[in-house]
């Protein structure tokens, strides 16, 4: 049987404002989820994470800050990422009319965030914006009797 916890665990971690924060947070993400047992898709976490991630640092100023916040809840977790920007990602809430182009590299990691993730947005902050998804928990795998 394992413990969940019944109130809000949380972390705010600083990345660096690179390529090298998109693994970095992953592996944040991952260690949350396992530490606690939390039972959240993990791999669907690690991705939309990535997504947030990247995109923050490709549509940022360089040496700007970018904080990832990880949420753990009984009811699953959310994740957001700050940065300074204030603008809203385009496409994150309110699809675009024409969907991306398979053939270019860029615009399907929004898609992929609405796609995949039980609600997600961005707000304000008093430095610029979070771009957040929430993930539901999902039940845990049964383990077989002895």
């Amino acid at each position: 049987m394992h413990d969940h916890p019944t109130s809000p665990a949380s972390w705010r971690i600083a990345l660096p404002h690179s390529a090298a924060a998109v693994p970095v947070a992953r592996a944040l993400v991952r260690t949350a989820l396992a530490d606690l047992e939390h039972t959240a898709d993990g791999d669907t976490a690690e991705l939309l994470t990535a997504e947030l991630v990247a995109n923050a640092v490709e549509h940022t100023a360089a040496g700007t800050p970018i904080e990832l916040v990880v949420e753990l809840m009984p009811t699953g977790c959310r994740v957001e990422v700050h940065d300074p920007d204030p603008a809203p990602p385009a496409g994150l809430t309110r699809p675009g009319v024409e969907p991306p182009d398979p053939w270019q590299e860029h615009g399907r990691g929004l898609l992929l965030i609405r796609a995949l993730s039980a609600s997600c947005g961005h707000r304000p902050t008093g430095s610029g914006k979070a771009v957040w998804f929430r993930l539901p928990a999902v039940p845990a795998p049964r383990r077989p009797t002895a």
